[in-house]
């Protein structure tokens, strides 16, 4: 008997969670706890909402199914709908993968005015008041090479980070999807 828990336990441990994917977002169901122990997504109203960043990494890493109209979605299909809703999203992607293979904590920065949060490695998002450490890190900008700004763009960029005690990070990303980071702070004299 005592075998027959084990399996029916270890089964349950190697399920992957199914999303479905919405207009915009994906959504889990059952399942996310440990998606949402290592900081992907947000957990809304008993759900786990991913955005499309985290779903295509995910997918790509096999640790979600993803179905659209009780079809499956591969790793290709869902990048070209994300594309159709923001034309970005390939840079975005590639600048995710790069952090979260880093072991690093990236969630999004839409409501902060940049593409995505990152903090520490081993921290764990939460809200409310937080202690040394774990606020972010840095906030993300991803960017071409060809990129150019003004300085005035650029100021706000660094005002904004230090607003949140993070620092400014730029994803330059290169024709090759190779990604470079410049750190920009704001020295006093």
């Amino acid at each position: 008997m005592p075998r027959k828990a084990t399996k029916k336990k270890q089964e349950k441990a190697g399920k992957i969670p199914e999303a479905r994917l919405l207009v915009n977002k994906a959504l889990v169901s059952k399942g996310f706890e440990e998606l949402l122990e290592k900081s992907y997504g947000k957990e809304i109203s008993g759900r786990l909402e991913l955005a499309f960043t985290e779903a295509l990494y995910l997918l790509e890493k096999g640790k979600i199914k993803l179905k659209k109209d009780r079809r499956l979605v591969k790793f290709d299909q869902l990048l070209e709908l994300a594309l159709k809703k923001d034309k970005r999203i390939h840079e975005k992607y590639t600048v995710y993968k790069d952090l979260r293979d880093r072991g690093l904590v990236v969630k999004t920065g839409f409501k902060f005015g940049c593409d995505f949060r990152v903090y520490q490695r081993g921290v764990g998002v939460k809200k409310g008041p937080k202690g040394h450490g774990e606020h972010t890190k840095w906030i993300v900008f991803t960017i071409p090479e060809d990129y150019t700004c003004s300085f005035a763009e650029l100021s706000r960029a660094v005002r904004l980070a230090h607003s949140i005690r993070a620092r400014m990070l730029w994803a330059i990303l290169d024709n090759e999807s190779g990604v470079t980071y410049l750190e920009v702070v704001r020295t006093k004299p």
